[in-house]
């Protein structure tokens, strides 16, 4: 396979488990998010805090695959980049979602490095439901963010 092909092949993986802006609403189909297991988290659970910057505000909510319903108190971590293309503590938040399934972080705008496109890594806990490893992909130019996560039950 060729370099060229290869390389559109990983574009279109990305793309395809890219969490891209949506509207975060409940209605609609409830397929789960795709995991995309990349992303820096091998280096513990981030501060608890909704800010660590400004310029971009994510907003989102959680729901399971079950019944479409809001996941309440779902832990979701937050991880990017500074310029310099590093993931640094100072750039990873934890946030809680509120009795909807909500949540909302705050920080620079995300950055691209190393030819990926502007991202925030995201790791989804709600209990009962699987770990979600995502990412939310910013278009270009954009100030606010908005996905919607649905997780998978846990096996029994």
């Amino acid at each position: 396979m060729g370099r060229s092909l290869r390389l559109l092949l990983v574009a279109l993986l990305v793309a395809a488990c890219a969490v891209e802006a949506a509207p975060a609403t409940v209605a609609g189909s409830c397929r789960a998010t795709l995991s995309d297991g990349a992303g820096p988290f091998g280096r513990g659970t981030p501060p608890q805090r909704a800010k660590i910057g400004t310029g971009h505000v994510l907003t989102g909510v959680v729901l399971s695959a079950v019944d479409c319903k809001p996941l309440a108190r779902a832990r979701v971590e937050l991880w990017q980049a500074n310029r310099a293309g590093n993931y640094t503590r100072a750039g990873s938040a934890t946030v809680f979602t509120d009795r909807t399934g909500r949540f909302r972080f705050e920080g620079p705008p995300p950055v691209s490095y190393e030819g990926r496109p502007p991202h925030i890594h995201l790791r989804v806990f709600a209990r009962g439901h699987e770990v979600l490893l995502s990412r939310y992909v910013r278009s270009p130019g954009v100030r606010r963010g908005n996905v919607r996560l649905v997780l998978e039950p846990a096996p029994v």
